[in-house]
């Protein structure tokens, strides 16, 4: 499978002169007029937030810069750009599910791990709940090194979203948000739209509540998901078990002797059901833990997405108490 591999090779002189063009973008984004995107929330009142000039420094500073040593997980120095606004009410924020994929073996994906760390630290999006997942395909692992984390399920996952987005192939690393749009690493301009446009994307209402370990087994995970169908499609309901943080030593192959950080990590996404339009669901899942995963380091996804796969009608996120 073949990898964007020329996205990253920058030199260090043309890395100086990208932190110029940052600034350039973010001077630009901050007097432009038209860069501002209305956000539904809860029916209530259009607020308008500035996009652009949040993502800005995320995207590019983390394209820009993917030979130094934080995008394989060790700090280094880096500007840090603080933009204050009204984060609003956390229950009125606007959920987005970003994935990608990705491979321990692909030597072109540490900076897209650390840009989906740093959307799901950071949460550049005012208004917006990015809920991020790290699925991690397989089709590196003859390549030298195989990825501790990597599954053919997700990479047939990916596949799919190929095949229903009329793309030519897949490749590492890929980003889809919410099911529909392909997300260009290397093309601010188009990432900073894809998120405009799901941000005013009406979503259904997905509640994920009473997530705890059984009282009996420490290794099985329970919890309560309830979905009102309020759009004119059917759907599928997913839950995905991913591990909060995952560090990475690896030995041989494209990445040889870095020591890589993952977030949100995948291992194992199950469908729990489906719905029809209209209709609602309510039920209790049970999720087996993989031996010696810690509960503390676990978090649960739950969203709804049509068949093909199609649009990610609703997401929510959930964990264990500590």
């Amino acid at each position: 499978m073949p990898s964007e591999k020329g996205w990253w090779k920058w030199t260090s002189k043309r890395n100086v002169s990208c932190l110029f063009h940052i600034e350039r973008q973010l001077r630009v984004a901050a007097t432009a007029s038209n860069v501002y995107c209305t956000t539904l929330m809860n029916n209530h009142m259009l607020r308008y937030v500035p996009v652009r000039l949040l993502l800005c420094a995320g995207l590019l500073y983390v394209v820009c810069l993917p030979q130094t040593e934080s995008a394989v997980g060790i700090p280094s120095p880096s500007f840090e750009i603080k933009i204050v606004s009204d984060p609003g009410n956390p229950a009125d924020l606007h959920p987005i599910l970003v994935e990608l994929f990705t491979a321990e073996g692909c030597s072109s994906c540490p900076p897209a791990d650390a840009l989906l760390l740093n959307m799901d630290t950071s949460q550049p999006v005012p208004g917006a709940q990015l809920v991020v997942l790290s699925e991690h395909v397989d089709y590196w692992d003859h390549d030298g090194w195989k990825d501790p984390n990597s599954s053919h399920a997700l990479t047939e996952r990916q596949a799919a979203y190929v095949h229903a987005l009329g793309l030519k192939t897949p490749y590492t690393p890929q980003i889809i948000v919410d099911g529909t749009r392909e997300m260009l690493i290397n093309n601010s301009e188009q990432a900073v739209k894809v998120f405009q446009n799901a941000i005013v994307e009406l979503k259904i209402p997905v509640r994920l509540s009473e997530v705890r370990v059984d009282s009996q087994n420490s290794g099985l995970l329970r919890a309560h998901i309830d979905v009102n169908e309020e759009d004119e499609s059917d759907a599928d309901i997913y839950v995905a078990v991913a591990l909060d943080r995952v560090e990475s030593q690896v030995l041989r192959g494209e990445n040889k002797n870095k020591h890589l950080i993952h977030v949100a990590v995948v291992q194992q996404l199950t469908n729990v059901g489906n719905i029809k339009k209209g209709n609602s669901f309510a039920g209790e899942v049970q999720l087996t833990l993989k031996p010696g995963v810690e509960t503390k380091n676990v978090r649960i996804v739950a969203f709804v997405q049509e068949s093909g796969p199609g649009r990610v009608l609703g997401v929510a996120m959930g964990k264990p108490p500590a």
